[in-house]
C-alpha cells in the first residue's frame, strides 16, 4: 500500500552520510508519500544548509540553533545570528538545543545556551525544538520556568514526564526508536499521548527503525514508527500519518 502525508519533524540532511545521494534522494522523496521535513541545525553552519535546503525544496523547512554538543567555537553575538536568520520565510523554530548529559561537555555552559535559545524562541514567538538525553531533571526544570511552545524531539523519557510535558502545552516526537526490541518507554509512551500531541520524525540520518538499525535512516522509514504505533493505539496507519502531518504543521505553523 502507497501512504501519504509522511511528515518528518526532525532530521538532519546536512549530515556528511547523505553526501554520495543527497540530491538523489530528496529529489525523489516526495514520491514515498513524504510531504514535509523540518531540517534542523546545531550550529550556524548546519542552518544556513537547512536554508538552504529549504529554499531548494518546497517540502522542506529550516529549525535554527545550537546543539549542546556544538558549543566550543559558538560566536559571542551568536544569538543575534540566529534572530538574523529566523527572518527567512522557511525558518519554522528555533533549534534543536537543549541539554545532553551523555557526554562531558560542562553543564553550566550547557544550560545557559539552552535557557538563552528558550528565551530566544519566546522573543521571535517561535517554536522550539528541544533535545534531552539523560537530562530530564535540568530539561524539564527549564520548561517548566518558561513554558515555550516546545517539542520534545526524540522523546526517551517514561509516561509521566510525557503527560507534565503534555500538560506544559508541549508536544512530543517519536521515531525509529519505538520499533527496538528494548524500547518498552517509548513503545508505551506512543500508546498513552493524546494523540494531538504527537509527531512523528526520523532523526534521519540517526535511529534507523527495525529492520534498517544501524544502517542510514530517510525520512521515508517514518512509516515504521507509524505502523508500530497504529498497533499500539489500534489505529489504521495512514490515519497516524494523516494526524501526525497535521499536528507537525500546527506546532511549526506550517500552511
Amino acid at each position: 500500500m502507497n501512504y501519504e502525508n509522511i511528515f518528518d519533524a526532525h532530521a538532519h540532511y546536512d549530515d556528511k552520510w547523505f553526501d554520495d545521494d543527497r540530491s538523489t534522494l530528496l529529489d525523489n522523496i516526495k514520491s514515498k508519500g513524504v510531504c514535509g521535513i523540518v531540517n534542523n541545525s546545531v550550529d550556524l553552519k548546519t542552518a544556513e544548509k537547512s536554508i538552504e535546503y529549504a529554499e531548494k525544496y518546497d517540502f522542506m523547512y529550516a529549525a535554527v540553533g545550537f546543539h549542546p554538543e556544538n558549543l566550543d567555537d559558538m560566536p559571542a553575538d551568536y544569538l543575534d545570528r540566529l534572530a538574523e536568520l529566523t527572518k527567512h520565510e522557511k525558518v519554522v523554530a528555533i533549534g534543536e538545543t537543549g541539554l545532553d548529559y551523555h557526554w562531558d561537555i560542562p553543564k553550566d555552559k550547557q544550560k545557559k545556551v539552552f535557557e538563552e535559545q528558550i528565551k530566544l524562541s519566546l522573543d521571535l514567538k517561535m517554536p522550539l525544538v528541544v533535545h534531552d538525553r539523560e537530562a530530564h531533571g535540568d530539561t524539564f526544570d527549564l520548561l517548566r520556568k518558561y513554558r515555550p511552545n516546545a517539542l520534545v524531539h526524540c522523546f526517551s523519557g517514561s509516561v509521566e514526564l510525557m503527560r507534565e510535558a503534555v500538560k506544559l502545552g508541549m508536544y512530543i516526537s517519536l521515531g525509529g526508536v519505538v520499533t527496538f526490541k528494548n524500547a518498552r518507554h517509548s513503545v508505551e509512551v506512543a500508546a498513552e499521548i493524546p494523540i494531538d500531541r504527537l509527531l512523528l520524525e526520523t532523526d534521519a540520518p540517526y535511529m534507523a527503525p527495525v529492520p534498517f538499525r544501524g544502517k542510514r535512516c530517510d525520512s521515508s522509514m517514518i512509516l515504521y514508527a507509524a505502523e508500530k504505533i497504529a498497533a499500539v493505539r489500534n489505529m489504521g496507519v495512514q490515519e497516524v500519518l494523516n494526524i501526525t502531518c497535521e499536528n507537525a504543521k500546527r506546532f511549526y505553523n506550517i500552511e
